[in-house]
C-alpha cells in the first residue's frame, strides 16, 4: 500500500473543511491509499509539512486550499520524487482553473470529490517552477505593480471577503488603487534590459492570471522551461483597467504597450520600491529577483487538464 499526506489550510475559503476533507481521504483509501490527514497552523506551515512527508517516501501529497497553500506545499516537495495534487478549496483557485478540475461550491457540494476522481484518472507531469532569491519557490506568477499593491493591502481577506469570491476582491480592492503610487521599473531578463513606466510587471509560468479569470497566454505550456515576463506601459492607474478589458478580449496579444518576453533569470528593481506578489500572497519589496527550475516539481495533472498544457505525455500515478 502507497502512502499519500492531504495538507489542508483550514482557513481557505468560505466553509469549514474537516469534514469534508477527512471524506476526501476515505476516497484515496478506496484508491489503496493509506493516508495521512495534517491541517496546517501557521504561514509557512505547509512547506514543512510537505518535506516531512516526502522525507517518508510519502509518493503523493494532496494540496487542499488556495493557490497560496499550493505554493507552499510545491515548495517543500521541488527536488523530490513526491508527487503533489491540488485540490481546490480557496478562493480563487487560479491552478484548478488551469487544469479545468472541478470545484466546491454551494451549488456543488461534491467538488472536491469530482476533483479527486479527475485527479486519480491523470497523469503525472513534471512543471517548472519559479525561485525566488529569497529561496522560496511559486507555482504561478510573481508580479509587481498595481496587482501587488492591492494584495498587499486587502490580504489576508476576512471570511466575509472570501464568501463573495471574487467580487469581494474587487470591492475591497478599488479603493486602493488610486493611491498607487506609479513606478520605473528596470527589468533585466536573461541579460537583456527593459526600462520604462510600468503599471505592472508579471513574470508568469502558466496561462491564466487574476485569480484564474483572465487568459494571459493561451499558448504558454507548463515544462517549457520558460516563465513569461509581460510588460504593461503607462504611469495612469486608471489605465489599468483597459487593459484588463483588453486582455479579456485577447486584444493584449498585439497592442503596442503591452510587450511580452522570454526568459529563465529575472530581476527587477523600481522607482519607488514596490510590493511583489507570488501566488497571490505579499512577498516583500523591490529589488526582486528570480530564476526558473524546469521541471523541478512532479505534479498529478487531472483528465481534465487542456490539451497542449504540458510538453510531455506523462505517466499513470499508478
Amino acid at each position: 500500500m502507497l502512502d499519500a499526506t492531504i495538507i489542508y489550510n483550514p482557513l481557505a475559503g468560505p466553509t469549514n473543511l474537516k469534514a469534508t476533507v477527512e471524506e476526501v481521504g476515505r476516497f484515496w483509501q478506496r484508491q489503496g491509499w493509506r493516508v495521512t490527514i495534517q491541517p496546517t497552523q501557521r504561514a509557512g506551515h505547509a512547506v514543512e509539512l510537505a518535506q516531512s512527508a516526502a522525507a517518508a517516501g510519502h509518493r503523493l501529497v494532496l494540496a487542499s486550499g488556495g493557490d497560496g497553500t499550493l505554493g507552499e506545499v510545491a515548495s517543500g516537495l521541488v527536488g523530490s520524487e513526491t508527487i503533489m495534487a491540488p485540490l481546490p478549496t480557496g478562493t480563487g483557485n487560479s491552478f484548478a482553473k488551469e487544469l479545468r478540475l472541478p470545484r466546491p461550491g454551494p451549488l456543488n457540494p461534491d467538488g472536491l470529490l469530482e476533483a479527486s476522481k479527475a485527479l486519480a484518472a491523470g497523469r503525472v507531469q513534471r512543471m517548472d517552477v519559479g525561485k525566488a532569491e529569497t529561496g522560496r519557490h511559486w507555482l504561478l506568477w510573481a508580479s509587481v505593480g498595481v496587482d501587488s499593491f492591492l494584495v498587499e493591502r486587502i490580504e489576508p481577506r476576512s471570511k466575509f471577503a472570501k464568501m463573495l469570491g471574487p467580487l469581494g476582491y474587487v470591492g475591497e480592492g478599488l479603493p486602493s488603487i488610486v493611491l498607487f503610487p506609479g513606478m520605473w521599473a528596470s527589468v533585466e531578463v536573461d541579460g537583456r534590459l527593459y526600462e520604462d513606466d510600468y503599471l505592472m510587471v508579471t513574470i508568469s509560468n502558466c496561462r491564466l492570471f487574476a485569480g484564474g479569470e483572465l487568459m494571459l497566454n493561451p499558448q504558454a505550456v507548463l515544462d517549457d522551461g520558460l516563465f513569461e515576463v509581460w510588460f504593461f506601459r503607462g504611469r495612469e492607474t486608471l489605465r489599468i483597467f483597459q487593459y484588463l478589458v483588453d486582455v479579456a478580449l485577447g486584444r493584449h496579444l498585439n497592442h503596442p504597450e503591452i510587450q511580452m518576453v522570454s526568459g529563465r533569470q529575472v530581476t527587477i528593481h523600481t522607482r519607488p520600491p514596490i510590493p511583489v506578489h507570488k501566488d497571490g500572497d505579499p512577498s516583500g519589496k523591490t529589488p526582486f529577483s528570480c530564476n526558473l527550475l524546469p521541471g523541478a516539481l512532479r505534479i498529478l495533472a487531472p483528465n481534465t487538464a487542456p490539451a497542449g498544457l504540458f510538453s510531455w505525455p506523462g505517466e499513470p500515478l499508478l
